[in-house]
């Protein structure tokens, strides 16, 4: 297996590892306010923080196995199990935003009590902890172009916004009085609706990636400058690329002096082939094919 400390997969994989050192005890701080605050909000925030622990462990386990070197069976290696691993994630908190509003519609059609104040605080100190990791995470997933660690880092600001509607709820309830108890469990039912939306935002690129949709186009035009900048090099006349993980497969067609020999064309394609690994380091492999004009 590859060097963790030489692959990009080390830097998410330790991000990974700080969430769920994170979520872990915010889930227990949450349960435990939640039941004794009489806030089914907070319970249902718990819950979704529950989710990330368990997404946010798939997503190790996924990050590990695309680190796996290529074999006879899978020779681009098994960076796929990077965006499998944000679908998977998105699929959590699909499942997590149903269960709160099921509970959530239960608890608005049972009266219960009013929730306490301290429940606030709690929800304050959570809304800003989890915001942070948001910022943390997403920069780290953008970094490295990850979809998986940008669909964990929108799981955490899921979470801050499940909480976000708990405070506002509750605050409704504990200002209104008696009577407006359910502001609590709207809270929740609104906040399983961004659940929803977050969950969708992240599974369209990740679907996409496991489909091998073309990558941006930026990155398709600086693999061309960087062909056509060898002297040889006439022209690109087709550039594909697809994305295996953490890293780039390159298929290229340029145009060369048909006049030249076998061997001299069979030369300029590996001059292009290191040109375009020295330029972006996360272009793992280059299939170059000479076209003469």
């Amino acid at each position: 297996m590859t060097d963790l400390g030489q692959h990009p997969s080390a830097r998410a994989i330790r991000t990974t590892q700080i969430g769920i050192a994170v979520s872990i005890v915010l889930v227990f701080v949450k349960a435990v306010a939640g039941n004794l605050g009489h806030s089914y909000a907070l319970i249902a925030d718990a819950t979704e923080t529950g989710a990330d622990i368990l997404s946010s462990a798939l997503l190790w386990l996924g990050l590990r196995y695309s680190l796996k070197p290529a074999d006879k069976g899978h020779p681009y290696g098994h960076g796929k199990a990077e965006p499998l691993a944000a679908i998977v994630i998105s699929l959590f908190l699909l499942g997590a935003a149903v269960w709160i509003a099921y509970n959530a519609v239960h608890f608005i059609l049972t009266p219960h009590t009013l929730p306490r104040k301290f429940t606030l605080l709690v929800l304050l100190v959570v809304i800003a902890v989890k915001e942070l990791l948001f910022r943390y995470v997403i920069s780290v997933g953008k970094s490295l172009g990850s979809q998986a660690v940008i669909a964990d880092a929108y799981h955490h600001r899921s979470d801050a916004i499940t909480s976000l509607a708990a405070f506002v709820g509750i605050s409704i309830a504990i200002w209104a009085g008696k009577g407006y108890e359910g502001a609590d469990d709207w809270a929740a039912l609104i906040a399983a609706c961004l659940i929803v939306f977050n969950a969708f935002k992240i599974l369209r690129p990740a679907f996409n990636e496991i489909m091998d949709s073309a990558p941006s186009s930026d990155i398709g035009e600086r693999i061309k400058a960087s062909a056509v900048s060898v002297p040889e090099v006439k022209e690109v006349e087709k550039c594909y690329v697809r994305k295996m993980g953490f890293d780039y497969f390159v298929d290229l067609h340029i145009l060369v002096n048909g006049d030249l020999s076998v061997t001299e064309g069979h030369n300029i394609a590996h001059k292009v082939k290191d040109k375009l690994m020295k330029d972006d380091g996360r272009i793992k492999d280059a299939l170059i094919h000479v076209e003469p004009y």
